[in-house]
């Protein structure tokens, strides 16, 4: 049992539970390895997105269709999609005038384990991304292995997966908000990215969320 009273846990600590967001450091080997507060797993049939005002885990919404999350997902603290985020998605896909969609960035994390619920916290191998526009602001979806999985590992970069392993990413992302027999398409792929720039979009959201701290 610890012994609270003689540990070096700080006060409020023992009061507070940490906000995900804002509690919780990206870790100490970032952008390599990542605390990553994952959300949904592929078993969940709602929805679930960290309330940010809370940092409770709330329903968003129920899954209306057969679309399920093909690997845990959730975000990585202490970052925000703003400015720095939607030009550099700019600058990479030659479209003027994305911008960030304000929320903390996505991540995909892939491992062999059944994870049975959200609201938790891990560390995760970041090994590339994708490149999203979500009705034309930048959504980008980091590709991560959790760390030491017996099977996945040990890979490095994006170019490691199968590719029906990225054609199944790319095919929930592109039609998870589509109705059926919709043609309207939210959700646009402008390109796959390996690890080098995953490591720099996630310090690009970063930037942006302590400038987004310093402003408030």
């Amino acid at each position: 049992m610890t012994d609270y009273a003689n540990s070096s846990i700080p006060e409020r600590s023992l009061k507070f539970k940490a906000h995900p967001w804002h509690g919780v450091s990206l870790g100490e080997n970032w952008p390599q390895v990542v605390n990553t507060y994952i959300e949904v797993v592929p078993s969940d049939t709602v929805k679930y997105e960290l309330d940010k005002e809370t940092g409770l885990l709330k329903i968003d919404r129920p899954q209306l269709y057969s679309s399920i999350y093909p690997t845990l997902y959730g975000m990585l603290p202490q970052t925000y999609c703003g400015s720095r985020i939607g030009n550099y998605c700019s600058s990479k896909s030659g479209k003027s005038g994305i911008k960030g969609d304000n929320d903390p960035l996505d991540i995909c994390v892939m491992t062999e384990k059944i994870v049975p619920h959200g609201d938790i916290l891990l560390q995760a191998k970041p090994i590339g991304g994708l490149r999203l526009l979500d009705s034309g602001e930048a959504d980008d979806k980091i590709i991560a292995v959790l760390d030491g999985d017996a099977l996945y590992g040990h890979w490095s970069n994006v170019g490691d997966f199968p590719p029906a392993v990225i054609k199944r990413l790319e095919h929930f992302f592109l039609t998870y908000k589509q109705m059926p027999g919709g043609s309207d398409q939210k959700c646009t792929l402008e390109t796959i990215y390996g690890k080098d720039e995953a490591h720099e979009v996630i310090r690009l959201a970063h930037a942006d969320y302590n400038e987004l701290i310093a402003n408030l």
